[in-house]
């Protein structure tokens, strides 16, 4: 604080006025910028690892590392021995006993190179994370209030990784040939968890503050409380979506719109005890998945609809893009269905999944935080 002028002093005087404080590196947009720009580097990355994820599910190579070693797991076999005492332990589990005995080593090899690019993958994400966060903090550019965000964004990477040994432990012994589906789902629910933050967190720092707080005077109420419900609707899709692929369900029933000729599957009811017909019983786990996206469709349908009366052009584009995500969805869940679920058609399905799920989340932002907009448009 300047101090106070002595009534003894010349008018004329001049005095040394102490400097200015230099803004706190925090507060610039420059360093928002940046740290969105790192935030955008893990959302790809996050991507990349659901669909590469994804193929190891496909390609049945999810259970050929039989050990969880996150440091040292890091170094693939380098020698003939290291390669046989590797396999040997893929031959202990039931799918080798049951499924795939008699397997090459040529053979082994190509699911151990999924599953370890798979491994490899999420180490390179917590190590961006990590470096980038250590970055960031040590010079001062994280803004306030973002530390415990971007912390917690690494707390959840690490319980992915911990997520994903319990998931594969499910499948190395008993008579299980796969994963157990709701670890699977566990597993996929939390990476759209940690995507869904990484989009909202980078949304948020594409504005400065001052401007979410005014923003947030102007909400749509109406569009928030009904996007507050498609939100989770949606999520519970994506869970359900994971227990299907969990047990090729969607490789059953490859008719649309009945199953086998008939609305409900033929026999949902027939595994002991019952409710684990909602997990483990294909004709009933695609048929939930299926009538949930007929539910989350038409809903989305009325917020597209109750959207297009706002007096905000960017509140009615981006509800406008989630519903054209929504669609598309839809129509390719229909022709995965009648085409046997192929790897690309299934690969681009969830990526989809993806695509809606920020659009969503997209829509949600731009009623909860209007930009201003000008009388004229």
């Amino acid at each position: 604080m300047a101090q106070k002028r002595s009534i003894f002093e010349e008018v004329g005087e001049t005095r040394r006025e102490a400097p200015a404080a230099a803004p706190k590196a925090t507060d610039t947009g420059a360093a928002r910028r940046a740290i969105a720009a790192w935030l955008k580097v893990l959302f790809v990355l996050v991507v990349v690892m659901i669909a590469v994820g994804g193929l190891t599910r496909l390609t049945d190579s999810g259970l050929s590392i039989t050990e969880w070693r996150p440091v040292t797991g890091a170094l693939p076999p380098l020698s003939a021995e290291a390669w046989e005492a590797e396999f040997e332990k893929y031959r202990a589990i039931p799918e080798y006993q049951l499924q795939n005995r008699g397997m090459s080593m040529a053979e082994f090899k190509v699911i151990y190179w999924w599953e370890w690019g798979h491994r490899q993958l999420g180490r390179v994400i917590g190590l961006v994370w990590g470096v980038g966060f250590l970055w960031f903090l040590l010079r001062g550019q994280i803004p306030r209030g973002w530390t415990p965000r971007l912390l917690g964004l690494g707390a959840l990477g690490g319980l992915q990784g911990a997520i994903g040994w319990w998931m594969v432990s499910s499948g190395l012994t008993g008579t299980m040939l796969d994963v157990a589906s709701y670890r699977l789902a566990t597993h996929l629910g939390l990476a759209f968890v940690i995507l869904g933050l990484i989009a909202w967190y980078v949304l948020r720092l594409g504005r400065d503050e001052v401007d979410i707080l005014q923003a947030r005077r102007q909400r749509q109420g109406g569009l928030v409380t009904l996007t507050s419900v498609m939100v989770p609707l949606l999520f519970v899709q994506i869970l359900l979506g994971a227990l299907v692929a969990g047990i090729d369900a969607g490789r059953t029933y490859v008719d649309w719109p009945l199953m086998s000729g008939q609305f409900l599957p033929p026999d949902p009811f027939y595994i002991e005890p019952v409710w684990s017909n909602f997990f483990e019983n294909a004709g009933l786990v695609q048929f939930n998945h299926r009538m949930l996206a007929y539910a989350v469709f038409l809903f989305g349908l009325f917020v597209w609809w109750r959207a297009r009366g706002s007096a905000l052009a960017q509140v009615r584009l981006a509800f406008g893009w989630m519903m054209l995500a929504l669609a598309l969805q839809v129509v390719l869940g229909i022709i995965t269905v009648l085409y046997v679920a192929p790897w690309h058609l299934a690969i681009g399905h969830q990526f989809l999944a993806v695509l809606l799920w920020v659009a969503l989340l997209r829509a949600r932002f731009e009623a909860s935080y209007p930009r201003a907009q000008s009388v004229r448009a």
